[in-house]
């Protein structure tokens, strides 16, 4: 409780009607006192108090319409703001200025300029090796193949704003076979989990399987018979954090008669045309 102004004792109780005031001037004083010494004190524990005090039995309401007729008034707590209580520190997470492109791009695949400085490294060479000249920005192949992977286009349909599509391919080609995006995926994998405090490297993973329907141009198939899909199955091993993790062995696995897949328990057959 809190007051605007001082209280005078020989203001009488505000009161129209012929029965007698429930709080003389007596009361009120001791009203004043009773929340200026307990100024978190509720209604009820005011009555209470106030009936300790003079032997005045009133009920909240009383109490409740008495002490604004007399200048005292309940101020709300001022509550800080969650910026001046927030701890101070370095952020876990969340997009800064160096996550925005300062112009706006054509394309959303294309990498930003912290993206870049985390994976420049893996397509720039290295200061002082020898070799020929680069014709076009290691960058700007980078976002033709994002864009290429991201839409599913052919390399012939790429847009003119990228270089020329036998050189994206070219580039696209030997980043595969030097396996790059799959170290640029192990980066970002102990970077979560270092952020995460964990350490870099996983010590349990998590294998499953899932059967993918094949291409009409044809190749290597088979029958899941538990799923009903006919093409080829997939392993995938995980971290606990949901990461994929590389691990040894081919990509693919084509399903073979009376074999059960012990990784996802279904029963596989071959499909006869396959």
């Amino acid at each position: 409780m809190a007051t605007k102004r001082s209280l005078d004792d020989s203001t009488p109780s505000v009161h129209s009607g012929d029965r007698p005031p429930a709080l003389n001037s007596e009361h009120i004083a001791a009203l004043y006192d009773i929340v200026t010494e307990h100024a978190r004190a509720g209604l009820q524990e005011i009555a209470e108090d106030l009936h300790r005090r003079c032997g005045a039995r009133v009920c909240a309401a009383t109490i409740r319409r008495a002490l604004p007729a007399q200048g005292i008034v309940r101020l709300k707590p001022v509550r800080r703001a969650y910026a001046a209580t927030a701890a101070k520190g370095p952020k876990r997470y969340g997009y800064t200025a160096a996550h925005r492109r300062k112009d706006v791009s054509p394309y959303s695949t294309n990498l930003t300029d912290a993206e870049w400085d985390l994976v420049a490294d893996f397509f720039e060479p290295a200061p002082g090796q020898r070799g020929t000249p680069v014709h076009y920005s290691r960058r700007q192949l980078v976002n033709a193949c994002s864009y290429g992977l991201r839409t599913g286009c052919a390399w012939r349909l790429l847009p003119e704003t990228f270089p020329p599509w036998q050189a994206v391919y070219k580039a696209f080609a030997r980043w595969v076979e030097a396996g790059v995006f799959e170290q640029i995926q192990d980066r970002l994998r102990e970077q979560w989990r270092a952020r995460m405090g964990r350490s870099s490297t996983p010590t349990a993973a998590v294998i499953d399987a899932q059967s993918n329907r094949a291409s009409p141009q044809g190749g290597d198939s088979g029958f899941d018979a538990a799923k009903k899909v006919k093409g080829r199955k997939r392993n995938l091993v995980v971290d606990t954090t949901g990461a994929a993790h590389r691990a040894g062995g081919n990509g693919g696995e084509r399903t073979r008669q009376g074999r059960r897949c012990s990784r996802c328990c279904a029963s596989v057959h071959q499909d006869p045309k396959a």
